[in-house]
């Protein structure tokens, strides 16, 4: 492009101009056929992102706007509307009888001067010769006497690439026709206001940057370019409006639109373009003086708010802050995280100003008072309701790492922002207050709503399949939300024995290629997500393409989903879903009855499937250790916070497990749960040991810890003996075992008999732990689904909080895993 006017604009516009048109390649310049004279953009058809494909009807040269018009024209699509005919028809017998919009140069060669009409193919003057001497146009263009004439000079509207009509109209054709239109309708506008701001004829694929200032025309150039780069579709007639209304506006820079009144295309094409302009000079050191950071310039999406921060000293510690904790951040976008942290700042200046007479605007008067009343603030705003106790801790947490971090940055040294703040004015490890009770919130969701969950799986594969696929790879692997939707086309693999295995990147530990063993049926989703994959962008290599592909801004399915994407399909899913009912105990007039209660919605995010994951494999009696490398955690602390189990979730258990309680001979302890009393919970803990397949509760045998029983752990035949129906799986495999070590004897002849009789099991013992079992196995069965779906979940609390504390040789059962899907196979 040739910048003609450079030299008359001020320096530092002449210089964003040349820079912006730099930066213009001639790759996009080729694409957009452009000429820096004719300043024309000419979207190719072709192109995915800038085109598209052409209307059915033969001799109709529109573009095909939408998949729901069935390869016609917006207009074509009317015709058939109207015509009555079916498809087929219509497309087989429609003439062409529109006129078509654009110009033609006469046929004449060399020719100056446009065809009259795109069917006659000649000026008029020609036309008149041809006709006159009664020949065909080909052979008139061949004919020795026909001479090419000059044109008559270029029409002065602004916007227009075409030819005056005549040495006597100052406009071609159209626009003389269109300005006379106007004057009869009575239009004040003067002429010279008139062609600078009306628009070139509309040409289909074709728009015209004429009239526009030169830093107008390479902003639209550069932004068109970057838009078109990350993947944002562009059809012309939505870029030839804005230029048309940018002409209009007789701006000299897009940053001079007001874009609340452009409408909310022209608004949305405003500042996507400004966006990268801005960005094109943007570095770390322009951005950070700012009070709203964009996050392009320190490697993140969004933006960074200071400006709520009031103080200037203050927000420029917060700055300073910023610019050096950015590089240390971890994952893809960390820009949430570190606007968590400014909010914190931004609570700080907030009580500044409310409990200082100076708002807090020196820092040299602050001290030890100021960080009590933030603190006693903090208190106030939990017990009101609008911040979250859990809020309160990490907001005191941040704000003493912080004020930390600005000292050592050297920040209260002279000329720096803190220069002259009191060492009192610092959070004391005492000042963080103490950790809410964990009541299990957000954490994991429960058996009966993970299976109402999967049974309205098709109701979000019908919106979405994709997003059902995510989903159900959140269920199955534990994975973050992040990492799921960032799966490469190629993440699954198979390991030495056939089974197959998830190849992941934990983002946010900044660990590639770790590898998860799944299930065949999580294998047999991903095969089918990348065969629909493959048939969607069929020329795209696998090394290029996302397992979960963006459906925006994505014409060869190289972007990933994103997460809150993904979030808000997943939210609006089940926000739609009927209530989840469970069985709740509640109090009702000092009686604990049980109800069948909504479960709360907002507990169902999908980041709780990760936790969900982590306690259905501790539910099954995966080591800590084993748990912590499928969650890929380095430390042991980390897994353990996804599965606690709280005092109030563990006393419930407690007291409906003992409700099913059994002595010796298999005769039930009648006891109800709302008669458990604190004592019997004491009791549990210091008046009980626990004994193979149950507990005792011999005074002699407690106070050792289980060691000192006299009957050798014969504790079926013991009157101390109490077990419950969350031993039952131990009772059965003891049973087992005594029926097979019973055959193994009889079989086995080299030994004494005193001795195989020593070993032998004893029939009263078969028979009392058989008996055992059945009595406990028929109280389980007689109660309603309801009571034994409690039961049963009140059974794995206790079996998981007891794991591995009775070293007596006990038969370790696992705890299968929960069968959330039963209609699954594999």
């Amino acid at each position: 492009m040739r910048i003609a006017l450079v030299e008359n604009l001020p320096a530092e516009l002449a210089d964003v101009t040349v820079a912006l048109m730099g930066a213009v390649t001639a790759e996009f310049q080729r694409l957009m056929s452009w000429d820096g004279e004719a300043r024309q953009l000419v979207f190719p058809r072709d192109h995915p992102l800038l085109g598209g494909p052409e209307c059915l009807v033969s001799g109709c040269d529109k573009v095909v706007f939408h998949t729901a018009d069935h390869g016609l024209c917006v207009g074509c699509a009317k015709r058939l509307k109207g015509s009555g005919q079916s498809f087929e028809e219509f497309v087989a017998t429609v003439k062409r009888h529109w006129r078509s919009i654009g110009i033609s140069n006469c046929g004449v060669p060399e020719c100056g001067r446009p065809s009259k009409t795109s069917r006659a193919g000649l000026c008029s003057t020609h036309l008149g010769q041809q006709k006159s001497l009664g020949l065909s146009v080909e052979e008139f263009v061949h004919h020795p006497g026909v001479k090419p004439l000059p044109g008559f000079g270029p029409c002065e509207v602004a916007a227009c690439p075409r030819s005056r009509d005549g040495h006597s109209r100052r406009y071609c054709m159209a626009h003389y026709q269109r300005r006379l239109l106007e004057i009869s309708k009575g239009s004040t506008l003067d002429e010279e206001t008139w062609r600078l701001t009306t628009p070139a004829i509309a040409q289909a694929g074709v728009v015209s940057l004429l009239g526009l200032p030169d830093r107008v025309v390479t902003e639209i150039l550069y932004g068109l370019q970057q838009r078109v780069a990350a993947g944002i579709r562009h059809k012309d007639h939505h870029v030839r409006p804005f230029c048309d209304l940018v002409r209009t506006r007789q701006v000299g820079s897009l940053t001079e639109l007001d874009t609340c009144d452009l409408g909310k295309m022209n608004a949305a094409l405003a500042k996507g373009f400004l966006k990268h302009v801005v960005r094109l000079r943007m570095s770390p050191e322009t951005e950070r003086h700012k009070d709203t950071w964009d996050g392009a310039a320190f490697g993140m999406t969004g933006y960074l708010h200071f400006e709520k921060i009031s103080q200037p000293w203050l927000r420029r510690a917060a700055q300073d802050w910023a610019v050096d904790d950015a590089p240390r951040h971890r994952g893809t976008n960390p820009r949430g995280a570190m606007q968590t942290q400014i909010n914190c700042i931004v609570r700080l200046s907030e009580s500044l100003r409310l409990n200082r007479p100076d708002q807090g605007t020196d820092p040299r008067l602050l001290g030890r008072d100021d960080i009590v009343a933030i603190l006693n603030r903090m208190r106030y705003l939990v017990q009101k309701g609008e911040v979250a106790a859990t809020r309160h801790v990490v907001d005191v947490r941040h704000l003493r790492r912080m004020l930390l971090r600005m000292r050592s940055l050297g920040l209260t040294q002279p000329g720096h922002s803190l220069h002259g703040l009191s060492e009192q004015f610092t959070f004391r490890p005492e000042d963080i207050p103490d950790d809410p009770e964990d009541t299990e919130a957000g954490r994991d969701l429960p058996p009966e709503v993970m299976r109402q969950l999967c049974d309205h799986l098709d109701v979000l594969g019908k919106g979405d399949l994709q997003a059902r696929t995510a989903v159900e790879l959140l269920m199955d692997t534990g994975r973050r939300p992040d990492e799921i939707c960032k799966l490469p086309f190629d993440c699954l693999e198979r390991d030495g024995d056939g089974e197959p295995v998830l190849i992941y990147d934990n983002r946010k530990a900044l660990r590639n290629g770790r590898r998860l063993p799944i299930a065949k049926a999580t294998a047999a989703l991903i095969i089918e997500q990348r065969q629909r994959v493959r048939a969607r962008f069929p020329h795209t290599p696998d090394k290029d393409l996302a397992l979960l592909p963006s459906p925006v801004a994505n014409p060869h399915g190289t972007k990933s989903l994103t997460a809150s994407w993904l979030g808000d399909r997943h939210r609006g899913w089940v926000d739609s879903l009927p209530d989840f009912l469970l069985p709740t105990v509640v109090a009702v007039a000092g009686e604990r009855v049980t109800k069948m209660l909504p479960f709360d919605k907002a507990k169902i995010f999908a980041y709780a499937y990760r936790h969900t994951y982590a306690q259905r494999h501790a539910d099954a009696g995966v080591p800590v250790d084993a748990l912590r490398a499928l969650m890929d955690h380095r430390q042991l602390a980390t897994t353990q916070r996804y599965y606690r189990v709280g005092e109030k979730r563990q006393r419930e258990a407690v007291e409906r497990v003992t409700a099913m309680q059994f002595d010796r001979h298999g005769n039930r302890v009648w006891r109800r749960a709302k008669a458990v009393l604190d004592s019997e919970h004491a009791r549990r803990v210091v008046g009980e040991t626990q004994v193979p397949y149950g507990t005792c509760t011999e005074p002699s045998n407690v106070a050792a810890g289980g060691q000192d029983c006299p009957v050798r752990f014969r504790c079926v035949g013991c009157s101390h003996f109490r077990t419950d129906v969350s031993y039952l799986p131990d009772l059965e495999a003891y049973l087992a075992d005594l029926l097979r070590n019973r055959e193994r004897l009889a079989a086995f002849t080299e030994a004494d008999d005193w001795a195989k009789g020593e070993a032998m099991p004893s029939d009263d013992e078969i028979s009392r732990v058989r008996r055992l079992v059945k009595r406990v196995r028929g109280e389980l069965n007689d109660l309603t689904d309801e009571d034994r779906a409690q039961i049963q979940q009140a059974v794995t609390v206790v079996r998981r909080t007891r794991a591995g504390v009775v070293p007596l040789g006990m038969p370790k059962v696992r705890q299968p895993l929960p069968d959330l899907r039963p209609e699954r196979t594999v």
